[in-house]
């Protein structure tokens, strides 16, 4: 089969969505040496991923900058120009996926998640209104559908009523390098990053979505009941961050909170390891790809008790109320300073993080490519 995977999320390091391709198509390579993969995207550079795989080079338009122009290339330049190519199939790793014409193969999506439906008002009306018109369409159209997660599953018929026998649950997996380091690498990071021995952590794209001003306002209230770990946050930001900056302000917290940025990942293993505990509050995963690894570096996790967070977690973390600020304090102070539940929970993490493999991941999508192209 020529199997086609749309991987321009890789090139833009774009979140999870970039990490789930990246893993897919290496893991795919890995135990798939029948089937030819042609690696779609708008420019050329030297990434790994590449050297392995043919590549379709379908550039932008350069007479259209910025969002418009990603925006014009998926949805026009993009489904225009898959026709010239001989592929038994296409898979976007994007829900919103270039399936806008009539195409002569097989069509494949992954949906995370239905964010920009559930909480409109999180996120920029241009997207909602995107997955308002399209997402339907691109499922109706659509061979296949891959969710990451039951809950996401349940979603899609619930908001969508998306076909049961047209969806199929497959888990994300922890990348290879997540796993407990020793001493002197964890050092060699809070040198690095001037981060104090003793920190919270959390991890994510600086979006709504992620609830980081609760976050905040629920670590002043774990300061002011005798915390005194730093509070590191890893992440890019996104729609809207200055509300966590002026929220940062308006706490007077500021010296104690410590934003990274983003980082490599060589960077986001040790930063896991030197941590005393993980912190996600998220108000929707599609999966929760960072309670997943940091539960696969031995890092205590507490994270939310909704979507499909209890379903990857299970009981290896604190569920928390994420609206809750006072629960989510409480439960902080209560985790560091309880050295058994701290140990329990790291031996759990480590042992449910094992059930999670990207390796897992790429079998049971071939699996799916070659049940849709033998029809």
């Amino acid at each position: 089969m020529d199997i086609g995977i749309i991987c321009n999320f890789i090139d833009e390091f774009s979140g999870g969505i970039g990490v789930y391709t990246y893993q897919l198509i290496k893991n795919l390579n890995k135990i798939d040496d029948e089937n030819k993969y042609h690696l779609i995207h708008y420019f050329k550079n030297d990434l790994d991923i590449y050297s392995h795989n043919k590549e379709i080079i379908i550039p932008k338009n350069r007479f259209i900058n910025g969002w418009g122009s990603f925006m014009f290339w998926r949805y026009l330049t993009l489904p225009l120009n898959l026709k010239n190519y001989s592929l038994d199939m296409v898979h976007d790793p994007y829900e919103l996926g270039p399936f806008t014409f009539s195409q002569p193969f097989q069509k494949v999506i992954t949906v995370h998640d239905l964010t920009p439906l559930i909480f409109p008002k999180l996120f920029k009306k241009t997207d909602v209104v995107l997955h308002r018109l399209l997402l339907k369409k691109t499922i109706d159209r659509a061979d296949k559908i891959i969710t990451v997660s039951h809950h996401s599953k349940n979603d899609l018929i619930k908001y969508l009523n998306a076909p049961k026998d047209k969806i199929e649950v497959i888990y994300n997996g922890k990348g290879e390098a997540f796993k407990p380091l020793d001493k002197e690498e964890i050092e060699g990071i809070t040198t690095k990053y001037q981060l104090p021995h003793e920190f919270i952590l959390s991890v994510g794209g600086l979006h709504p979505i992620k609830n980081i001003p609760r976050l905040l306002q629920a670590y002043q209230l774990a300061l002011k009941d005798g915390l005194k770990h730093n509070l590191v946050i890893v992440g890019v930001p996104m729609d809207r961050s200055h509300e966590i900056f002026q929220t940062l302000k308006v706490l007077g917290i500021e010296e104690k909170v410590i934003f990274t940025g983003p980082v490599p990942e060589k960077d986001l293993v040790a930063l896991y390891n030197a941590a005393d505990l993980f912190v996600y509050p998220c108000l929707y995963a599609g999966f929760g790809i960072p309670p997943l690894e940091a539960m696969a570096c031995g890092t205590p996790v507490i994270t939310s008790n909704n979507s499909s967070l209890p379903e990857v977690v299970d009981d290896a973390g604190l569920l928390i109320n994420p609206y809750n600020t006072t629960e989510l304090a409480q439960s902080i102070n209560a985790l560091i300073s309880d050295d058994e539940t701290r140990k329990k929970l790291i031996k759990k993490g480590l042992k449910r993080s094992k059930l999670f493999k990207w390796s897992d991941t790429a079998i049971k999508t071939l699996e799916i490519y070659e049940q849709i192209c033998k029809y």
